[in-house]
Formats: C-alpha cells, sequence, structure tokens
C-alpha cells in the first residue's frame, strides 16, 4: 500500500489511479519513486509510470497523452496539489515496458538502461491492481536480467569510465579544469553503473540517494566514505581533480577484482 506524505498526495494520486484504470490499453498505473518507496516529505514530486499494453501504438499512445493532458487541468485535487507549493510538481509517463539495452560507447551520455527497469518496474509500486503485463515483465527482468547481458554490460560499463578517466589529465593540462570536473562527476556515475551491475542490483539513480543505495541495499557501509572524498574538490585549479580521478580508479580496479 502507497504511503504518501500529504493529504494532497493522496488525493491526486487517486485522481490519477482513477482516470487511467478505465482506458482500455492501460495496464497498470505505477507509483514510482520517492511516494514508491515511502520515502517521500510534502515538499516531493508525485511520479507515475503509466503502463500500457504491448498492443498499444503510437497513435492510441498520443491520444492518451493529450486526453490526460486536457483532463488534468479540469481537475481540483491536481490543481490544489500543484498549488500547494513551488517544488509540488505531477509527473507522468506513458511507458511501453520495451527495454532495450545499448552498446556502451565511449564518450557518450550515460546510459540509463538499469535505472529504467529498475524505477519502473523493480521499484514501482501498482497503484490498484498489477496488470498481466507488468507481471510478465517482472518475470523478465526481475530479479535481474541474464547473465550473459550482465557480463556484456560489465565490461562495457567498466570501459567507459576507464575511457573517462583516462580523459580527464588532457583538460587539466589545457586548463579546462570545469570540464574535467564535469567528467570527473559522469565517471563517478559510470563506477556506479558499474558497481551495481557487478551486484546484480537495480539502481534508482545515480546522482541521488546514494548513502541508502550502497550502505542499505548493497550492504557495503565501508565504500560509503571513500566516495564522498571523490567529489569534494577543495581547488579546482591544479591537479586535485586529476588525483581524485585516480582514487575513483582505485575503486574500480578493486571492483573487477572482485568480480573475477
Amino acid at each position: 500500500m502507497a504511503v504518501f506524505p500529504t493529504i494532497l498526495h493522496k488525493d491526486t494520486a487517486e485522481s490519477v489511479r482513477d482516470y487511467f484504470i478505465h482506458i482500455p490499453c492501460v495496464d497498470t498505473v505505477l507509483l514510482v519513486n520517492s511516494c514508491a518507496r515511502a520515502r517521500a516529505v510534502p515538499e516531493s514530486d508525485l511520479d507515475f509510470a503509466i503502463l500500457v499494453n504491448s498492443t498499444a501504438t503510437p497513435v492510441e499512445i498520443m491520444t492518451i497523452e493529450s486526453d490526460w493532458g486536457a483532463y488534468a487541468q479540469t481537475q481540483p485535487a491536481i490543481a490544489k496539489y500543484k498549488q500547494s507549493g513551488p517544488y509540488a510538481h505531477l509527473h507522468l509517463d506513458i511507458i511501453t515496458g520495451q527495454y532495450a539495452p545499448k552498446i556502451l560507447e565511449s564518450g557518450e551520455p550515460l546510459d540509463y538502461f538499469e535505472i529504467e527497469i529498475g524505477n519502473q518496474i523493480c521499484y514501482s509500486l501498482p497503484m490498484d491492481f498489477a496488470g498481466p503485463y507488468f507481471q510478465e515483465l517482472q518475470k523478465k527482468w526481475l530479479p535481474y536480467y541474464s547473465e550473459d547481458l550482465r557480463k556484456q554490460r560489465l565490461v562495457m560499463s567498466r570501459n567507459v569510465c576507464i575511457y573517462d578517466l583516462d580523459h580527464i589529465p588532457f583538460f587539466i593540462k589545457r586548463g579546462l579544469y570545469f570540464q574535467a570536473l564535469d567528467i570527473l562527476y559522469k565517471a563517478f556515475q559510470e563506477y556506479l553503473q558499474t558497481l551495481f551491475i557487478s551486484k546484480k542490483t537495480y539502481p534508482i539513480a545515480y546522482n541521488k540517494w546514494i548513502k541508502e543505495q550502497v550502505v542499505e541495499w548493497l550492504d557495503m557501509p565501508g565504500l560509503y566514505p571513500k566516495l564522498l572524498t571523490i567529489l569534494s574538490i577543495g581547488n579546482i585549479e591544479g591537479n586535485e581533480i586529476i588525483d581524485k580521478a585516480e582514487l575513483l580508479r582505485g575503486l574500480l580496479d578493486d571492483l573487477a577484482q572482485e568480480s573475477q
């Protein structure tokens, strides 16, 4: 059962549920993120993933989105929730449940394959009932995806992290300190992706809830203090970012040895 931080969250969520459960091609109305994990506070957003059947067409999905937009503007509960504070946002995505792993390329943006499955399938909460398609997706992706795919993605995620770490001295040499810091942060998230893949655990994010995920979910309390030092930069100009990149590389090497 969902636990909401305020009555406004609860009333709005029920309004969303009551609307979508009557649409024929909707399989399951999923509450996601903080509210789904009973971690929400009064200032938290309200997030939903509306899972449609595998047979839903692009035209049907576009119609659902446009009809919902018009309907939401007429609902007092939704309006009252949005007016309750500057950070009271209602996020709603129509999802198809088609999760396709990509080839992880060096220098490319972060890949969120595991995060999508984690938030939408593993840690989501059906608002009313779990439809047959949602149950099918749970059987397919939980507790984790296939071992062959995991081994492939483990190698790829480690390689893209190494690529970014190797690139940092190049930016420092050119005096591009802020870009080097940006790449360090990207490599930090790629390390977390590698970590979660190695532990066969779906993450919820690489930029928040880090302590909960590392200490509680992965049961690695000794790792968390080491992660704190990586992004703690006292002087952005100089070699400190290079030093932090080497610390992260050491953690990545330790992980590789553990995975052997």
